[in-house]
């Protein structure tokens, strides 16, 4: 399987050290890929290999994750929307962005559509529409689990080699073909000094939230949204999963942006971009206008 090259480099965020990974010509027009939870920049190589028209795709480690700086401690979530602030004012600082996020990713970008609007010119979601509906959350028992998590150093799971990684990555996914297994074993892993292999997350990423997620926060901050988004929904992916038996909620969520579009993608588990890569590629390319 012949792969587009990328490169890498590394700037600083907000005093944190990030690798930020390029595909195609700096005079294209600019994608942002953001990537979702215990992943990495590599996990888009299969949608940039399916796009048909030049970009310039602009796709960082978030902080404590691939070749980015980890801080070997729990993470505050709201340090990416300033992360993501700072990395647009960077990279595209004279004009709004087109950003693609992925699960966590498109978490981010959206609430941070929500609060700088005028910074961004498109958006598009794979498959995430928020986390479950959680009613009457206990505050104190969510402040509880995580004091309790911290009390624990927490591991990743580790694997003998890259091809042990890639058996486990396709039992994990099964619509995840061999070939594709092997280059993500590789390209979103990392040896440790003992010679095991891990995914490149840092593994107090694993330690749950103090606070309780709020889905009326998240709608109210998303009716803020001024740009076009796009939404693709894996026919069984997270989406499906938490919303297929609430139309009711499904509904609300959508209808909190103002100018929304929804494209299901057949034949795909959570992780659309390595299920479809076609199906997504040609999705962005309809809707993204370029320069």
């Amino acid at each position: 399987m012949t792969h587009i090259q990328s490169r890498t480099e590394i700037i600083n965020v907000r005093g944190i050290n990030y690798c930020i990974r390029h595909w195609g010509s700096h005079d294209a027009p600019a994608l942002f890929f953001l990537h979702g939870r215990m992943d990495s920049s590599p996990t888009f190589q299969f949608v940039v290999d399916a796009l048909k028209k030049s970009w310039h795709i602009i796709a960082p480690d978030w902080r404590g994750y691939g070749a980015s700086e980890w801080l070997s401690r729990p993470y505050w979530f709201h340090e990416y929307y300033a992360d993501l602030d700072c990395l647009l004012e960077h990279y595209s600082k004279e004009k709004p962005a087109r950003i693609v996020g992925h699960s966590m990713g498109a978490n981010i970008a959206s609430m941070y559509a929500g609060v700088r609007p005028e910074r961004i010119a498109q958006l598009v979601m794979l498959d995430f529409l928020g986390l479950k509906p959680e009613k009457d959350a206990d505050v104190s028992a969510t402040m509880g689990s995580w004091l309790a998590a911290l009390q624990e150093q927490p591991q990743m799971r580790t694997y003998p080699d890259h091809e042990s990684l890639a058996r486990r990555l396709m039992a994990t996914n099964p619509r995840l073909d061999e070939k594709k297994a092997v280059f993500l074993s590789r390209a979103v892993s990392r040896m440790r000094p003992d010679g095991q292999i891990e995914m490149a997350c840092d593994p107090w990423h694993k330690i749950p939230s103090p606070i309780p997620y709020r889905a009326e926060d998240a709608k109210a901050t998303w009716r803020k949204v001024a740009s076009p988004v796009l939404m693709l929904v894996a026919d069984q992916g997270y989406v499906h999963q938490r919303f297929a038996n609430d139309p009711a909620e499904y509904r609300s969520r959508l209808e909190s942006f103002s100018n929304v579009q929804v494209v299901k993608i057949a034949g795909s588990g959570h992780n659309i971009q390595h299920d479809q890569p076609e199906q997504i590629a040609a999705a962005l390319e309809n809707f993204f206008v370029r320069d």
